[in-house]
């Protein structure tokens, strides 16, 4: 998508989130899902291989090597 309309997507998401219901996002953006969850998952090879909060995300550096940068 645009750079805008992806704005304007992650502004929705949250406004909806703030009033308490729950989203299920399935995004390849790490930025946009780090912006707007509480939790995140992470699959590989079509299990879960991380559970946790955005800021337990980012301290997992070897989640992130293996399965998040390119």
């Amino acid at each position: 998508m645009a750079p805008k309309l992806v704005e304007q997507v992650g502004r929705l998401l949250d406004e909806i989130a703030r009033r308490g219901t729950a989203i299920l996002l399935v995004e390849q953006k790490l930025t946009i899902a780090l912006k707007i969850s509480h939790r995140l998952y992470v699959m590989g090879h079509g299990r879960i291989v991380f559970a946790g909060s955005p800021a337990e995300l980012m301290a997992n550096t070897a989640v992130r090597k293996e399965w998040l940068e390119v």
